[in-house]
């Protein structure tokens, strides 16, 4: 009789295979739940590519101002991670000024390299200055990076909408840095278009108005800026 009391009673071992496949069941969802609250992590931090909807950054800007007063000399490298996985650098050694951006919106932004601005600033100053991508894809980026920094979509895209219309664009995309044939001859670097006309204020403000109110697309902002009088 002792050793009958000390079986297992029939049924022990499928209720064990039961348990176990509810407690495995119950720390997946744990994971996924872990998971799900990492993927808010902002987009600076991410160092996953395509992790966030606005890309993400590796490495931090450190800059030293030169002699002339007006330009800085980038001492760190910075790598940006586009949503589309294109990745923007910024060299050790790359010289900033902003310029890359009408000088209008530094009174409605603060400078270039205030704040939530400085990391977008500074790869869209270089993307400007090397001339190895559309102008269109650099403005783009810009805007990606801006938001990946925190910058409201408003804002995001009033500053798109003025450096789409009266930013320093050149001629035709280049894709890489080696030379291309452009209009029957070979040339090395896109051809800036000098501006006909100067950055006009209240355009910028009615268009920050329309996009404040409609929530426009980048396409329909670009659509606005082509079609404008200029």
């Amino acid at each position: 009789m002792l050793s009958d009391e000390r079986s297992p009673p029939m049924g022990t071992g499928k209720g064990i295979q039961q348990l176990a496949l509810i407690l495995l069941f119950a720390a997946i969802l744990a994971g996924c739940a872990s998971s799900n609250n990492a993927g808010g992590t902002s987009g600076i931090d991410q160092m996953i590519p395509g992790a966030t909807k606005w890309g993400h950054y590796n490495g931090e800007p450190v800059t030293k101002w030169n002699p002339d007063g007006r330009t800085m000399t980038l001492l760190t490298e910075l790598r940006y991670t586009d949503p589309h996985g294109e990745v923007w650098l910024a060299p050790v050694g790359s010289v900033v000024d902003g310029a890359s951006m009408p000088r209008y919106l530094w009174s409605v932004m603060g400078g270039p390299f205030e704040g939530k601005y400085r990391n977008a600033s500074v790869l869209h100053d270089v993307a400007y200055g090397e001339h190895k991508r559309p102008w269109q894809d650099c403005d783009r980026m810009f805007y990606y990076a801006m938001r990946c920094s925190g910058v409201g979509a408003t804002e995001g895209k009033t500053m798109y909408y003025a450096l789409y219309k009266f930013g320093h664009h050149w001629k035709f995309p280049i894709k890489r840095a080696k030379a291309v044939k452009y209009e029957g001859a070979l040339v090395a670097r896109g051809e800036e278009i000098p501006r006909a006309i100067p950055v006009n204020p209240a355009e910028i403000n009615q268009a920050r108005n329309w996009i404040s109110n409609t929530d426009p697309s980048l396409e329909q902002i670009e659509q606005r800026a082509q079609t404008e009088a200029w």
